[in-house]
């Protein structure tokens, strides 16, 4: 059974940091491209930031990049989401998806949600301004 959980969510104050995990089990992580996503409340889902399978190639939204830095570790079946420099806009539910390593050869990148074939139920980010 696949088990996706995310942890480390919380609240700060802009300008702060935080450190978001992804725990997976059930399925090979090794071949999976791993993913951030978020969703605000009345909002879209919004692809963050992601890192490859093979060749641990990362990937970020305009919005984030110089502030989020992914990781993974393969040891552990975790990816992390380093986030500084945080903004109030950066409050949402964050999201871990996993996407299979032939999909991701199809589209090197973020990608649709759709895309993804497991996800976990999310942690909440609230950036006070």
């Amino acid at each position: 059974e696949v088990h996706i959980v995310e942890s480390g969510g919380g609240l700060v104050q802009a300008g702060g940091s935080l450190r978001l995990s992804c725990a997976a089990s059930g399925f090979t992580f090794d071949d999976y491209t791993i993913a951030w996503f978020r969703q605000a409340p009345g909002k879209e889902r919004e692809g963050v930031s992601c890192v490859s399978s093979s060749d641990l190639n990362t990937y970020y939204a305009d919005s984030v990049k110089g502030r989020f830095t992914i990781s993974r570790d393969n040891s552990k079946n975790t990816v992390y989401l380093q986030m500084s420099n945080l903004k109030p806009e950066d409050t949402a539910v964050y999201y871990c998806a996993a996407r299979p390593r032939r999909s991701f050869m199809l589209y090197r990148g973020i990608g649709r949600g759709e895309w993804y074939n497991y996800w976990g139920q999310g942690t909440q980010v609230t950036v006070s301004s």
